[in-house]
């Protein structure tokens, strides 16, 4: 039987722990797995890592390997006496095994399933995607249709995912089992869709609140008014109180976008107050006489 360094192949130290060895066969699953990858022997290479993450991510098989001593790699070896009696189900040594057929057969078949001698049957590759959605597809959610590219030519999926009600922009959502397919009857990975709302032509979203840039003509601002304001779900009435000024905000609870788990944020109404033109010369004697009686000095805080 030859020997294999399993802490080599996965580029660890004998001391790793078991975040390391998770850490150290992610990135090696992704770099070789058959469905994505263009690196040489990839088949091959990904079948040497998974054959070492699943002995060393078992604590008992890991231990069972370190009671077999230290060998160079490809090094014919055998494992020490009464090791199989220890570690396995008892028996009689069979040296036409390799190494990782020795751990599926002495530790009860609790190994990656095979299919067939040598084939490791592995989880599917996790695939990540953007999904450019609209503020109104936030608020009510979407059925979404995503076709998944792998590496190899017209090596095409798709995936049928309901993306919920309640998503922010930045979010990024886990689905379960919606990945690529798994290899050699292998389960499937899972698939990340990361959030991303398109441009709206009125509300800018911070989370869950809505901004709308409300403009005011200058007596609204001043003596108050009602108004209609747009929202997700349609025009509303808004009072606007006398006095108003630029920049100040107006709250309307609940009119934002809606939570997962129930309720909603704010819609937030920034006032802007927007000066008509004057065209003709009854408005502009308006001007003159509220310049003549006027006291206020927006300049004040300059002196």
């Amino acid at each position: 039987m030859k020997y294999k360094d399993y802490y080599a192949i996965l580029g660890l130290e004998r001391n790793a722990s078991d975040g390391d060895i998770k850490r150290a066969y992610r990135k090696l699953a992704r770099k070789y797995h058959p469905d994505v990858s263009k690196e040489p022997h990839a088949e091959e290479k990904f079948k040497e890592v998974s054959e070492a993450y699943e002995t060393l991510k078992d604590p008992e098989k890991r231990a069972a390997y370190e009671q077999l001593g230290r060998y160079q790699t490809g090094q014919e070896f055998r494992p020490p006496p009464d090791w199989e009696q220890r570690f396995g189900a008892g028996g009689r040594f069979d040296e036409s095994l390799d190494l990782g057929e020795l751990f599926e057969h002495l530790m009860g078949g609790r190994g990656q399933r095979r299919a067939g001698r040598g084939r490791f049957a592995a989880r599917g590759g996790d695939y990540e995607a953007t999904a450019r959605i609209t503020l109104e597809e936030a608020a009510r959610g979407r059925e979404l249709e995503l076709a998944m590219r792998g590496g190899g030519e017209g090596n095409l999926s798709t995936a049928r995912v309901r993306i919920p009600k309640g998503v922010t922009h930045g979010e990024r959502l886990r689905v379960p089992g919606k990945g690529m397919p798994g290899w050699n009857g292998g389960p499937p990975g899972d698939l990340y869709l990361n959030i991303e709302l398109q441009p709206h032509r009125w509300f800018k979203p911070s989370g869950h609140d809505l901004y709308l840039e409300l403009p005011l003509a200058p007596w609204e601002a001043v003596l108050g008014a009602n108004v209609e304001v747009p929202t997700l779900d349609g025009r509303i009435a808004l009072t606007v109180p006398a006095g108003s000024r630029a920049g100040q905000k107006l709250r309307i609870a609940g009119r934002g976008l809606p939570r997962a788990h129930g309720g909603a944020g704010d819609l937030l109404c920034v006032l802007t107050i927007v000066t008509p033109p004057v065209t003709d010369e009854p408005e502009k004697q308006l001007y003159r006489e509220l310049a003549k009686v006027s006291k206020f000095n927006p300049r004040a805080g300059l002196q």
